[in-house]
């Protein structure tokens, strides 16, 4: 009696048990698809839940007194390495105020990664604005020569509740075509979460 109240039920709700095998094998395919980016990648959220990103499976993190708040490298080609440098910002500016995203990244290159009397030269190659929950994000590509050693590097900075964020990967030049995929989603990953 049951059975024929559900069979009822069934060919009033024009029930095709097709569509849904193929819905969950849709979901499936989406799920795989999904993971594509995050692959070979590790979650890093901080502590108090603020921020997170990915970075590459097998990196290790180290601590460098007085140096940026958190570092990753390679074990294997311990040049490749991953930074977030926080700084203090006016509460008040937001970080379109504080110029475009090449004339942030020249500032960046001028002022941190080559000031003058460094021996360092670098060559701004690419620059991106984006936005992503409620941020703008600039994201800049840029070549350093440091001690004879070509390096390429990806980078993002965001501003949030009184703080510059500057979160960047990079390796040597001859590495770069290998991992220069990978390193987009690591630094397309940093987020803001609360």
């Amino acid at each position: 009696m049951i059975f024929l109240r559900r069979s009822k039920l069934m060919k009033q709700m024009n029930f095709n048990p097709f569509k849904y095998v193929l819905l969950i094998v849709m979901c499936f395919c989406l799920s795989a698809c999904g993971s594509g980016l995050s692959a070979g990648l590790e979650a890093y959220q901080s502590p108090d839940g603020r921020y997170g990103f990915f970075y590459p499976t097998g990196w290790t993190r180290i601590k460098v007194d007085g140096g940026p708040e958190i570092i990753y490298h390679d074990i294997i080609n311990s040049n490749e390495t991953l930074s977030l440098v926080v700084s203090d910002i006016n509460k008040d500016v937001q970080l379109e105020q504080l110029g475009s995203p090449s004339e942030v990244g020249q500032t960046l290159i001028d002022k941190v990664i080559a000031p003058e009397g460094s021996g360092r030269t670098v060559k701004l190659i690419n620059t991106n604005k984006r936005e992503l929950s409620n941020h703008i994000f600039y994201d800049l590509e840029y070549e350093l020569i440091l001690n004879n050693q070509d390096r390429h590097e990806l980078a993002t900075v965001v501003v949030d509740r009184g703080s510059i964020y500057t979160f960047a990967v990079g390796t040597n030049q001859e590495r770069w075509n290998k991992v220069e995929k990978m390193f987009a989603n690591v630094v397309e990953s940093f987020n803001f979460l609360i």
